[in-house]
């Protein structure tokens, strides 16, 4: 089988859908002899940030001299990028490889992300990592990665996204992401809005795990646009630099080192210089991805009202630099809040581009643009994505921002088309 025929086997496993349950993974994981047992683990979960955090987790860690499995969702381009180790992602031969023991000997109805997991934790397992740092894919009470014994568990924010699942009220989906909790495990709270720490700390507290809460157990602050302060429990850093763009990422930074800094990694402990270097070197691609400079394009997986505000918060300053225009090439999936997500970017937009995703589950821009405020920006409609990235070009001047959001999906997408060579002018 080759890696192509792969994929497409694996792509083919969304036709599962999405199961909400931990019976089916424990019976897999169970047949293979529970591989996620063989090494430690940290549990990254959250609305916004469980991506950039874990990340960061996984920069400090290798930095430090462990071998440090990642596990994250979706993939920009290329599945392999699900799974790495030290920053190398798994090979197309071992994709293959695993696809095929596993279609030999667990059962044909896992779902995608069920199989996907299955094959990290295997993968982790044979190559003997000393630690992998696994990030929730939706929830956490019954998402598949929920199956751990980790050192410590890390819940970055708490914002509305994925209610058909997780429910309609921050409290209903504060207590699914606190299903990763653990008994007597520590557990790190990111920023996110009081009724859903209330109701993460009560989870937390009937397993009687120990709560490091922003703000009162660990605090960050932000000295400069680029700085930040870290004050925890144990360490204290002033003058942090982390690489990845936005003043959110400071606080991403802070929930990974909060994590770090209550749980126990007697092998190599973390130095200073390490912490530094690793955030200043971090890289996680299509969250405030600068593509292109004059005008200055972005890519950013910004998808829900959340995310929307940090973005519009980012890009803001930018926009006062020169008197630039905001020109957002927009696409999103149809389960999104397409009506709040652009009454929170529309206001900064002077021309609005609708496109769409080459997938099932992209929003067409005729239910886009039924979403956009009446009279807030100009607006355009232009389904195909590459002829879209190119109007925007046509729009800009030199002092210009160029934004592409709205999906991860999106983001993967472009990235995509620059790879195949049908953007160079976006290289």
């Amino acid at each position: 089988m080759a890696y192509k025929d792969t994929t497409e086997f694996l792509y083919r496993l969304h036709r599962h859908g999405m199961k909400l349950g931990l019976e089916s993974i424990h019976s897999a994981l169970h047949t293979l002899g529970n591989p996620q047992h063989r090494y430690k683990t940290l549990h990254v979960g959250g609305t916004n940030g469980k991506g950039s955090t874990a990340a960061i987790l996984a920069n400090i860690l290798q930095s430090a001299g462990y071998r440090v499995g990642l596990y994250t969702s979706p993939h920009l381009v290329d599945f392999r990028e699900r799974i790495q180790i030290n920053q190398r992602l798994i090979s197309e031969q071992r994709v293959v490889e695993l696809t095929q023991q596993f279609q030999a000997t667990i059962p044909a109805s896992l779902t995608f992300f069920e199989f996907t997991t299955a094959m990290a934790f295997q993968y982790f397992a044979d190559e003997s990592v000393d630690i992998a740092v696994i990030e929730v894919g939706m929830g956490g009470r019954f998402d598949a990665t929920n199956v751990l014994s980790s050192l410590g568990v890390v819940i970055t924010s708490i914002a509305y996204d994925h209610e058909r699942y997780l429910g309609t009220s921050l409290s209903d989906i504060a207590f699914e992401k606190a299903g990763i909790i653990q008994a007597n495990i520590p557990v790190v709270f990111g920023k996110m809005p009081v009724e859903a720490e209330t109701v993460i700390r009560d989870v937390a507290d009937s397993r009687h795990a120990p709560c490091y809460r922003l703000g009162v157990d660990y605090r960050v602050v932000p000295e400069t646009a680029e700085q930040f302060r870290f004050e925890g429990m144990n360490a204290r850093y002033a003058h942090l630099a982390c690489s990845l763009a936005g003043h959110h990422q400071m606080y991403n930074a802070g929930c990974a080192l909060a994590l770090l800094d209550c749980v126990e990694l007697k092998a190599m402990p973390l130095q200073e210089a390490t912490i530094r270097s690793a955030l200043s070197t971090v890289v996680w691609p299509g969250r405030v991805d600068v593509l292109e400079e004059h005008p200055l394009v972005i890519v950013d997986g910004a998808h829900n009202p959340a995310a929307g505000t940090v973005l519009v918060d980012t890009l803001t300053p930018l926009l006062q630099l020169e008197d630039a225009q905001l020109i957002v090439v927009l696409a999103m999936m149809q389960d999104k809040d397409h009506v709040s997500f652009l009454r929170v970017l529309c206001p900064l937009v002077t021309h609005l581009i609708l496109t769409e995703v080459s997938m099932p589950r992209t929003a067409t821009v005729s239910e886009l643009k039924s979403h956009v405020p009446e009279g807030s920006c100009s607006l355009y409609e232009v389904p195909q994505l590459a002829k879209a990235l190119a109007f925007a070009k046509q729009l800009a001047r030199p002092s210009d921002v160029i934004c592409v959001t709205g999906s991860l999906f999106l983001a993967g997408e472009v990235r995509h088309l620059m790879q195949v060579g049908q953007l160079s002018s976006l290289s």
